[in-house]
């Protein structure tokens, strides 16, 4: 892993260690919305939100565009891509070790043919 991969990973994880900021791209995941629509099922202040939304745009997972007087947020899909990649390798690697470790208990739990070298 590079480490800028390292890093976005980093902060992606942080970005979604708290459920407000999870709430927020769970919402996102739906399409475009603007703050006040994201601070809506919240007992937030505005400026609670934008410092969640602020979060959220360093980590690289959502982005603001302007569209007239709006500015709704974005989810950009790819940083969780990165997040999504490395769980799966990670996934992977642990249900391989698993699975040796599983054979590996096989072997010693086979009733020995009374050989004493065994």
């Amino acid at each position: 892993m590079t480490a800028a991969v390292g890093e976005r990973l980093d902060a992606a994880f942080a970005a979604l260690s708290d459920p407000t900021r999870r709430a927020i791209v769970a919402r996102l995941a739906v399409g475009d919305a603007t703050v006040n629509e994201l601070a809506a099922p919240f007992k937030l202040s505005l400026p609670g939100i934008s410092k969640h939304l602020k979060v959220l745009e360093r980590s690289g997972l959502i982005s603001r565009r302007r569209r007239a007087q709006f500015r709704p947020c974005h989810l950009e899909w790819q940083a969780l891509d990165v997040a999504a990649d490395w769980i799966e390798e990670n996934r992977r690697l642990w249900s391989e070790r698993f699975d040796k470790l599983d054979e590996h208990l096989r072997t010693l739990q086979e009733p020995s043919n009374g050989d004493p070298h065994e």
